[in-house]
């Protein structure tokens, strides 16, 4: 596996708070946009009030914030992803630059580079994606994916008639949101249970789903349940499109699902919403995410381009070095 060259202090972090505020102003302010660029935007600030007087200082002081945010939000995969990708692309500045006072300017600007092009991502994504979706295209989703909706309504506008199978999405039932939202801008929806993927499988054409992390080998981190439904679309020869950000490429390398990092939720709770009442006395099995081989992989559409799975190794040298 690939490490990262280090740049930063090996001293203990110390809290941000105020890194932590600007991320979450930001993200109440935006909430249409994903949390990676709230926290490239929170970075950014940083950079912007350090009082450092050398490199180092500034990137100790950069390294405190990310350690803040990936606290603030534990095992975000994609989150982790970013502020490493951030640290990395602002660092890189400081190899030309001999005058802090300059150095740190340029890294200002590259923060906002970052953030400008994150923000733009969807819309590559979109490009890149929508010759995949013709007119009677049968298309199944899973989880919330702000660039998998994205896509869809970027068809939708173009002019294209599809049609999506959206899976509940349990125990969070994110499918419902999704539904909703798809729904209300024209697109024909339909929800499932997650129990039934392979027996709609039969009457899908392709498979599109996000990803909360891009891991070395093309594989992907998602919403649990991708694992599955990407081995049944696979089983019966249909092909599965990721739609990821480049920022969610990661430097992770799973090796099976007990590698993936997992959220801490409660899922007793998420089932009280949905009006379902399990015995308390037994325990669930209630992993976030898992972990989808390269293998069940068609391709990947990125703001970088459409990628095989093969391919993502290279871009991360590209994006790291």
């Amino acid at each position: 596996a690939m490490s990262l060259p280090r740049t930063l202090s090996t001293e203990p972090a110390k809290h941000d708070e105020k890194a932590c505020s600007d991320f979450n102003t930001w993200r109440q302010k935006n909430p249409d946009h994903a949390m990676a660029v709230a926290a490239v935007h929170a970075l950014t600030k940083v950079i912007e009030r350090s009082k450092a007087q050398t490199i180092m200082e500034l990137q100790k002081d950069l390294k405190d914030a990310v350690e803040s945010l990936k606290e603030e939000v534990k095992s975000s995969i994609s989150l982790k992803a970013s502020c490493e990708l951030f640290s990395r692309y602002v660092t890189r500045a400081s190899l030309d630059i001999t005058a802090f006072s300059n150095c740190r300017q340029r890294l200002i600007t590259r923060g906002k580079e970052f953030a400008e092009a994150s923000m733009e991502s969807r819309s590559r994504i979109s490009n890149f994606g929508v010759r995949f979706i013709q007119n009677g295209t049968r298309i199944l989703i899973h989880g919330q994916s702000r660039v998998v909706n994205h896509l869809l309504m970027h068809a939708h506008k173009s002019g294209k008639k599809f049609s999506v199978v959206i899976t509940e999405g349990r125990p969070d039932c994110s499918g419902y949101n999704t539904a909703k939202e798809l729904a209300k801008r024209g697109i024909l929806c339909k929800l499932i249970l997650d129990a039934a993927v392979a027996t709609a499988m039969d009457n899908i054409d392709l498979v599109l789903v996000g990803a909360e992390g891009v891991v070395e080998n093309g594989g992907v981190i998602n919403k649990v349940g991708t694992y599955q439904i990407a081995m049944v679309a696979s089983l019966l020869r249909k092909p599965v499109y990721v739609a990821a950000e480049s920022y969610k490429f990661t430097r992770i390398f799973p090796l099976c699902q007990k590698d993936v990092p997992q959220r801490v939720d409660n899922y007793h709770v998420e089932l009280k919403k949905v009006g379902i009442s399990p015995p308390s006395a037994v325990p669930f099995f209630n992993p976030a995410c898992d972990y989808t081989p390269p293998k069940f992989i068609t391709l990947l559409f990125t703001d970088l381009g459409i990628l095989t799975p093969s391919a993502v190794s290279d871009e991360l040298i590209k994006l790291y070095y």
